[in-house]
């Protein structure tokens, strides 16, 4: 795991068309601002986990 320390307004490149930029530090909690192609999913891992697991959502449908 490569791990890169970055401030606030700061980007980190993946390949040549995914950027992710430090928003916001606050409480430990550290928020991103994902910039990727429409063809590449983003999620956090939590919700990818549910997808590739077939989970239910526990949200109800109307």
């Amino acid at each position: 795991m490569l791990v890169i320390g970055r401030e606030i307004g700061e980007v980190i490149m993946i390949g040549d068309d995914i950027r992710l930029m430090v928003v916001e530090t606050r409480d430990g909690v550290v928020r991103f601002g994902v910039d990727a192609p429409r063809e590449v999913p983003v999620h956090r891992a939590e919700v990818y986990k549910r997808i590739k697991g077939g989970e239910p959502s526990n949200k109800r449908k109307p």
